[in-house]
């Protein structure tokens, strides 16, 4: 039997363009072997370092109850936080330590690359749960890790760079449903970020950036110093609007282009980390970037390592370790396909549902209002958007004395309202500014922290009243007097 010439035309046609297509989906949503290895050991690091010097310090003090925000405390903003989350098990320091020390060795194992899928399961499991245990010390960047680590679970994490994986060169570019919802997760954060940032009076106008760095307990590091250049703060606020509208480019583009338009965000995220106490969100930014770089960038990489004699070590492990895998032998060829799908259908969901509260959160869709607390939905990935915030805060913890006389707890002076030459001063920790900033608008943290101090100040103190003090500011500084206002009063015993 012979074919018409005019369907084999039409055939070689079909056949070209889902070869374009393939090409097209490859370079645009594929990944580099090397990209998700030095992805993994990114998010590994990140989480290590922020439960090691950001969480464990602070470990009694608002995990414990003990501490400043006890089980009964969460209990009352959110019942069913407290019956879920594995850290509300127990009130005792010494769970709360083991807990976090299993928690920092399943990122421990996400960062050499052991089972890095497992771990990356379990990291973001265990994190869920201990940002339940006290939801006001959570913020957008620790919802953004949580989705990556999730969303990595799919991903061959052990594809280079790993104690326990499957060595691919760097021409196997990998490319799937997980891989591509993973890159257009990233870019939907920023394109997000940018239509607020159109919808913005402040970021159109070219203040919000002044504004930003008015807020005394924000600025960090180098923010002081930055603070004092308004034109050069008016550029950042230009150039971080032209950066995000550009954040198509992080899928569309390919090659040096791509690698620009990276080098851009990262430059810009560390710039974040440098200047402003935002947590770990810079660094998780930083870490999924990587994802987007071009094998142009990994080939000198690659080369470095092999020059030192490392990689073929690596590669040597991963090979003697990575045998054929007992899901691989036993389940059939129907099985595999039917999990295939499924785990494909989940991502698709995941990412729909993660977009869908995120438009939620930044107030471009209505959606029914919620009985549980609002710590939690403050930590939209909105990140200054769509206005910054026109006013920052401090808190003065007045003590009443047997003796009548009233002092500050925080420096053992007489009560006053004026503003502190530095408003992070009044924190003792990043921790303590989080847990201010993120409980004002409810009552029970507040009467908590007033308990909590209650017990810890001296014998002759009667009772504690914690003032919440805002200041509004504008782009050219502070404006008006402090307002203080009372937010918990406690008789001490």
């Amino acid at each position: 039997m012979t074919v018409a010439p005019s369907e084999s035309t039409t055939t070689d046609g079909a056949t070209a363009v889902l070869s374009s297509l393939r090409a097209f989906a490859r370079s645009r949503l594929g990944i580099d072997p090397r990209a998700l290895g030095a992805f993994r050991i990114g998010l590994g690091l990140v989480v290590v370092f922020d439960l090691l010097f950001l969480r464990a310090p602070g470990l009694k003090t608002f995990y414990t109850d003990s501490g400043v925000f006890p089980r009964s405390a969460l209990a009352a903003v959110a019942p069913s936080l407290e019956q879920w989350s594995l850290y509300a098990v127990s009130g005792s320091v010494w769970v709360q330590a083991l807990l976090l020390g299993i928690t920092v060795v399943v990122a421990a194992c996400l960062l050499v690359g052991y089972r890095p899928r497992l771990a990356a399961v379990g990291s973001a499991l265990l994190l869920a749960s201990l940002h339940a245990r006290n939801p006001y010390l959570v913020n957008g960047g620790d919802t953004i890790l949580i989705s990556l680590l999730l969303f990595a679970a799919f991903l061959p994490l052990d594809a280079r760079w790993a104690l326990r994986g499957r060595h691919r060169s760097g021409d196997d570019r990998i490319v799937s449903v997980a891989t591509a919802t993973i890159l257009l997760h990233v870019v939907g954060i920023y394109a997000i970020n940018a239509v607020l940032k159109f919808e913005s009076d402040a970021w159109m106008s070219g203040v919000a950036v002044r504004r930003i760095f008015r807020l005394e307990d924000f600025r960090y590091l180098l923010g002081p110093v930055v603070a004092e250049y308004p034109a050069v703060l008016t550029a950042i606020n230009w150039l971080w609007v032209a950066v995000l509208s550009a954040s198509v480019l992080l899928v569309f583009a390919t090659g040096w282009l791509r690698a620009a338009t990276v080098v851009a965000f990262i430059t810009a995220h560390l710039g974040m980390a440098a200047t402003m106490r935002l947590g770990a969100f810079p660094f998780v930014m930083s870490a999924v970037l990587l994802l987007f770089l071009p094998p142009q960038i990994w080939g000198p990489v690659d080369r470095r390592i092999a020059d030192s004699g490392r990689r073929s070590r690596l590669d040597v492990a991963s090979n003697r370790s990575a045998g054929p895998a007992r899901s691989d032998v036993v389940r059939s060829p129907s099985v595999r396909r039917g999990a295939r799908l499924t785990a494909a259908a989940l991502l698709v969901c995941a990412l729909v549902a993660l977009v869908g509260w995120q438009l939620a959160a930044a107030g471009l869709v209505e959606t029914p209002s919620s009985a549980e607390p609002a710590a939690l939905g403050g930590s939209s990935w909105a990140f200054f958007a769509p206005d910054p915030p026109d006013s920052y805060s401090w808190y003065v913890v007045e003590a009443e004395r047997e003796s009548g006389v009233t002092t500050d707890l925080g420096d053992g002076e007489t009560v006053d309202f004026d503003r502190p030459p530095n408003a992070m001063d009044r924190y003792p920790t990043t921790l303590w500014k989080r847990y201010g900033t993120k409980s004002q608008g409810s009552a029970v943290p507040a009467q908590s922290a007033a308990a909590y101090v209650c017990e810890r100040s001296p014998a002759d103190v009667e009772s504690v009243t914690i003032y919440r003090v805002e200041q509004r500011v504008t782009a050219d500084g502070p404006v008006g007097d402090p307002l203080p206002q009372e937010r918990a009063a406690v008789a001490c015993e």
